[in-house]
């Protein structure tokens, strides 16, 4: 069964998959594995800084002839950093979290596809406006960063609403009966985060890959507190999935009272590089179907030849077991 879309069309890509442009973690060695597996490899770019990024994208475009991205958080970037960017010749740009609209016409004038993130209908209207050539609409299942509609029914919201433009998917996708089921909700792919951050090529300590296969769904939560012991500046109506911890139990309901108790943050910076009491694990509410870790090629074959293989079961009545 054929998985192509008006997202592998679009992007001229084997596989409709994108790779979650997770800052400080999707580097230049997991998007080029992405994109050498059939998917779309985005480079977390987050906040932009200079150095990473050179870093990064040297190591993207050495390991890849296939498309590639980079992706940043709307709110923290400035100008400078999209035409820095954009001089770098990436396949694609992505904007998540915030008002797109300083950054859009820059994009879309070198004919560079802009994919925009949205986590409610308000921000669907803003890419839409903007002229996104693709929308993704993250449910709040997803790790990380996000905002508060499930999956299930915000997608199809969004297709119907954005449409023509194409829609990707995200938010508990982690395995290809996900990505079949973004599919038959008129998305046109998925972009997935958390089931990468279990790959040989990504940049996660091996006690963050190891707490990720070994968590559950049920251990993790939406929270502002690690946020605010760090100081990130993160805006609050985005609040971020993480694996349950110590710090976050001690201050869960106590949010405002930590916000201005400057000594609070201090056992947290103390600890956060090494204690998994403290620090902030990022993750899917899917972790349960995460159990080993692959290459990240690999991973972006199996997703797609277990969704096919989901569709076709769906369409002829069987249920059978999907491969690990």
């Amino acid at each position: 069964m054929s998985l192509a879309t008006p997202f592998t069309d679009f992007m001229a890509i084997e596989h409709p998959i994108a790779l979650a442009p997770m800052g400080g973690s999707a580097g230049g060695a997991l998007a080029a594995a992405v994109s050498n597996g059939g998917g779309l490899g985005l480079v977390g770019g987050g906040r932009g800084s200079r150095a990473w990024m050179e870093r990064e994208l040297a190591i993207v475009t050495a390991r890849t002839g296939k498309p590639w991205g980079i992706g940043f958080l709307t709110w923290a970037i400035d100008i400078d950093t999209i035409v820095w960017a954009l001089d770098q010749r990436p396949h694609a740009v992505m904007l998540s979290f915030g008002d797109p609209g300083p950054y859009a016409a820059r994009v879309r004038a070198t004919g560079v596809p802009l994919i925009i993130q949205v986590t409610d209908l308000d921000e669907a209207q803003r890419a839409v406006d903007v002229g996104a050539d693709l929308i993704v609409a993250q449910g709040t299942e997803a790790g990380g960063h996000g905002g508060r509609r499930a999956t299930l029914p915000f997608v199809p919201t969004v297709v119907d609403f954005a449409e023509p433009t194409p829609v990707l998917a995200a938010g508990g996708i982690a395995d290809g009966r996900g990505l079949a089921a973004a599919l038959a909700l008129g998305a046109a792919g998925a972009l997935i985060g958390t089931r990468f951050l279990a790959s040989h090529e990504a940049m996660v300590p091996a006690e963050v890959r190891k707490a990720i296969i070994d968590g559950h769904g049920a251990d993790t939560e939406r929270t502002r507190v690690l946020d605010l012991a760090r100081g990130s500046g993160w805006p609050a109506k985005y609040t971020a999935r993480v694996l349950r911890n110590a710090f976050v139990d001690r201050w869960r309901g106590r949010e405002e009272e930590l916000a201005h108790d400057l000594e609070a943050h201090r056992p947290y910076g103390q600890a956060v590089d090494d204690d998994l009491n403290a620090i902030s694990i990022w993750c899917s509410e899917a972790i349960d179907l995460i159990h080993e870790i692959e290459p990240a090629a690999d991973l972006v074959h199996r997703l797609a030849s277990d969704a096919a293989a989901a569709l076709a079961r769906a369409a002829d009545g069987t249920q059978t077991t999907p491969s690990r």
